[in-house]
């Protein structure tokens, strides 16, 4: 990413570029930073944009053996072509014979890199992946966020709403947006900002009912879980989230037992690197024998429900009897 806005900032670019990776977030950010840099937003006869694995290759590369009108450069983008799992026969041959002013912007949710093409744009171009930033990065990036427009938001409140809603970058700044009309007359952001505009109470009591679990506490547990019923929420969405818990945790167990490192784990687990401690210091109540046992009871509870053979809100509650027993 350095090399991009370095590249941005200088005006010299590479013909061929390769974005990918889980994190959409950055890759939109640098798409367009790009993009508008080699060929500027508003001039739509030397910007082209193909998406879905339905392309006409054909039709691509003929445009792109066009020179650009009256500019220096025209921009093919294309995005999720499949490309880079399965390459076109001849593709890497084709593009190398493209007149120098055709640059070609490449924007992929998933690649092999043992593909022939994501070889060729790493020889001829240049490739970024782009991945869920650490936790630093994270911190400085939604306190950059805040800088803004002004406001603050302590490093508290900023875990406390990546651990609920996850390190989508996207999603996260849809939800600053929110904060910040809501906080418009103030600058502080607080814990109960983030639970009254992007928390539901019901996603707050499922968080407070899989810690009672996971600290073996029964009774809070079920008297977490009939608030949720008396909330509307349906017992079906309470299973998937602690099946998914403790399927986390199943998997953080394993993780750990390999010597993987808390970045690896995170990577792998799809959860906030700053969770992982949490998540590391509740496997230590359970084997991973435990885990998986508990995972399979998640399975056949829901297997139960499903064909009918018990109602889901009795089976939820005996479920967490269960779990959550001395």
């Amino acid at each position: 990413m350095k090399k991009i806005n370095q590249d941005v900032k200088n005006e010299e670019f590479c013909r061929f570029y390769l974005l990918y990776g889980e994190e959409d977030y950055l890759k939109r950010q640098y798409r367009d930073k790009l993009a508008n840099a080699i060929v500027k937003e508003d001039d739509q006869l030397n910007r082209s944009y193909y998406e879905g694995k339905g392309i006409v290759l054909e039709q691509v590369l003929e445009l792109g053996d066009t020179m650009p009108f009256f500019a220096e450069r025209r921009l093919i983008i294309l995005e999720n072509t499949g490309f880079f799992k399965k390459t076109p026969e001849d593709l890497e041959r084709k593009m190398e014979e493209l007149p120098s002013s055709t640059y070609m912007l490449f924007v992929e949710k998933e690649v092999d890199k043992r593909s022939r093409l994501y070889k060729w744009i790493g020889k001829h171009g240049y490739t970024s992946e782009m991945k869920t930033p650490d936790e630093k990065t994270l911190i400085r990036w939604v306190q950059n966020l805040c800088g803004e427009e002004n406001k603050q938001m302590g490093e508290p409140a900023i875990y406390y709403m990546v651990e609920h809603m996850g390190t989508d970058m996207l999603l996260l700044k849809n939800e600053m947006e929110k904060l910040f009309a809501y906080c418009y007359d103030r600058e502080e952001i607080t814990i109960s900002d983030i639970q009254q505009v992007c928390i539901s109470q019901a996603e707050d009591r499922i968080f407070e009912m899989l810690d009672a679990i996971g600290s073996r506490n029964q009774k809070k547990a079920l008297l977490l879980y009939h608030d949720l019923l008396a909330l509307k929420e349906p017992a079906m969405r309470v299973l998937y989230m602690l099946t998914r818990h403790y399927h986390i945790l199943m998997q953080v167990s394993g993780l750990m037992g390999e010597g993987k490192d808390f970045k690896t784990i995170a990577s792998v687990c799809k959860i906030p690197p700053f969770s992982v401690k949490k998540y590391a210091a509740q496997t230590k109540a359970y084997s991973f024998d435990a885990l998986k046992q508990i995972v399979e009871k998640c399975q056949e509870t829901d297997q139960g429900i499903k064909t009918g053979k018990i109602q889901d809100t009795v089976g939820m509650e005996l479920l967490i009897v269960e779990l959550s027993g001395g």
